[in-house]
């Protein structure tokens, strides 16, 4: 193979690969699958504010949001926020997700991701991180629920800062913020 075809051909695989769903674009369509395996369409789930989160039931950054994610969704789905929670670890089946969610109380449904094929279109890196997609299927916020694990040190609450001000119609403080956590455990790709 000539060099000139082996890098076109690993731009061509990194487009086909690439994000699908950036800040500022419409959201199409997608399926995750509860816990039963069931299929279930985003057009199902969404609201006039939709809230995506990724997470995970081994990660320590993932588990120090547990109370918080669960105050988030108590707090805005009576503002008709909804939110999808999804888990796209290829290490974490679906009766360990479902144990954990049960074993803390999440008063939300945890969906999987097989395959990570949600991961990938939404560039997803690690757990939790956020995307807010607003009444016209537009992603208005992505990255952290706020600025540190131990919820003592938290001085910016961007996830609420974003939901507060589309709520307003007001223009978000801040439409990007870094996500951190653990690395999300994706299906390696056929060789």
């Amino acid at each position: 193979m000539t060099k000139a075809l082996a890098i076109s051909l690993a731009l061509t695989a990194g487009i086909l690969c690439a994000q699908e769903f950036k800040l500022g674009s419409r959201v199409s369509d997608f399926q995750v699958r509860d816990l039963d395996g069931k299929a279930v369409a985003f057009s199902s789930l969404k609201g006039p504010i939709t809230v995506v989160t990724f997470i995970a039931t081994q990660c320590p950054v993932s588990n120090s949001y547990n109370q918080r994610m669960s105050d988030l969704y108590k707090d805005y789905t009576t503002k008709n926020v909804k939110f999808i929670f999804v888990n796209a670890n290829r290490s974490e089946p679906a009766g360990e997700v479902r144990e954990h969610a049960r074993r803390v109380g999440f008063p939300f449904p945890v969906y999987k991701d097989p395959g990570n094929i949600l991961a990938d279109r939404f560039d997803a890196q690690v757990t939790p991180e956020n995307f807010v997609i607003d009444s016209s299927g537009v992603i208005r916020y992505h990255g952290a629920i706020d600025d540190n694990m131990n919820e003592s040190r938290v001085h910016t609450r961007a996830l609420r800062a974003a939901l507060d001000a589309l709520l307003a119609g007001k223009p978000l403080p801040s439409t990007e913020t870094k996500a951190f956590g653990c690395t999300i455990k994706r299906v390696r790709p056929a060789a």
